[in-house]
């Protein structure tokens, strides 16, 4: 039996467990698969397309297919050869900060099955910038382009601030990750939008975000190759809030934008409200932000004049979805809970709806 079909049960099973024991339960049985030839075989039969439609010229960078993985899933940079085996096109490795972190207490993970969504406050856990780059040159060789002339994965770098460094000084740890990982990478995500780290969606006011995407961008334009840098945004900003950071954006030359993190809102959802305050503060994705999610597409792509790539993340559970989504404008698409709930195989059923456009 093909392991697409399976995945029902096999979510009913990882379900028993607590979120993020399931997560990690998940990765190391398949990477137990992914470790013989055999198995990377089979993963990439089940799950890997290579079609030349596919592939996508966005940010100056050559997409093999427009689906890659959100930030947040391989925050260590651990599983980036398995996922890749799973058919990404491109994988976004963090949020990574300057030193290694905790992250909040557990339990930090909960899931709403009842609206498809999760809700985190992991806390930008992660291994801190120096480990992750390390671990990342050691797989790059591997990952280069293969002997049939595809092109390669495409990583990502999504880079934050530490819990204990006070906001004026954000700017020095997002400068010391951006160094970092400068050589591991092909492009750089500012992530100024998790709500799990206090005070940091206060960097997305103008001011504040002026002085980090300034830094960064004197960092970047002063290296032989600089590299695409991409902000991405909470789903909670107002669209005057919005607009400001779009004329930000366009003013430094940005190289896109991530529409959307989490939120923070509990609106409309099907899980009785005495659950969800009981799980409590956390961010919320999943199936219930696809709508604002196609709202914000359309938005920067109507006020930028499609100037400013965009990459679509929040709620894609379809091809339809990501069809949806990219008419609106968007370059490329990113999943998450859309892989907890539907499984690895709805990279290949995006890819081949695509495929077939």
């Amino acid at each position: 039996m093909s392991f697409v079909p399976m995945y029902p049960l096999l979510r009913r099973l990882l379900f028993l467990l607590p979120p993020e024991q399931a997560h990690i339960a998940a990765m190391h049985a398949l990477r137990q698969v992914h470790h013989f030839e055999t198995g990377k075989r089979w993963l990439s039969r089940r799950f890997c397309i290579s079609h030349p439609s596919l592939q996508r010229e966005v940010m100056g960078l050559t997409f093999p297919n427009p689906v890659g993985l959100a930030a947040g899933f391989d925050k260590n940079a651990t599983y980036v050869e398995l996922l890749a085996a799973l058919g990404f096109g491109f994988i976004e490795v963090g949020t990574v900060t300057h030193k290694p972190q905790p992250g909040n207490l557990r339990p930090r993970l909960f899931r709403l099955p009842a609206d498809e969504a999760l809700i985190n406050r992991m806390g930008f856990n992660n291994d801190g910038v120096f480990a992750v780059a390390a671990r990342l040159r050691n797989i790059r060789s591997r990952l280069s382009r293969d002997t049939h002339g595809n092109a390669r994965l495409i990583i990502g770098g999504n880079i934050g601030k530490n819990k204990e460094t006070p906001n004026e000084q954000a700017l020095v740890d997002y400068g010391i990750c951006f160094e970092a990982l400068y050589d591991t990478v092909d492009y750089f995500v500012i992530n100024v939008s998790s709500p799990n780290t206090p005070g940091l969606r206060d960097l997305q006011q103008r001011d504040a975000l002026r002085e980090i995407v300034s830094h960064l961008q004197t960092l970047n334009q002063a290296k032989p190759v600089p590299r695409p840098l991409l902000l991405k945004i909470a789903p909670d900003l107002s669209w005057a809030e919005l607009d400001q950071i779009l004329d930000l954006a366009l003013q430094f030359h940005l190289s896109g934008i991530i529409a959307a993190n989490t939120t923070i809102r509990r609106d409309g959802l099907r899980t009785p409200a005495e659950i969800v305050e009981r799980i409590g503060a956390g961010g919320l994705s999943g199936r219930p932000l696809f709508a604002h999610t196609l709202q914000m597409v359309n938005h920067i792509a109507r006020q930028t004049s499609a100037r400013l790539p965009i990459v679509a993340s929040g709620g894609i559970f379809s091809a339809e979805d990501a069809r949806k989504v990219m008419d609106a404008g968007a370059s490329l698409v990113q999943l998450y809970t859309g892989i907890i709930y539907r499984g690895p195989g709805l990279i290949r059923e995006i890819c081949q709806a695509l495929a077939a456009t």
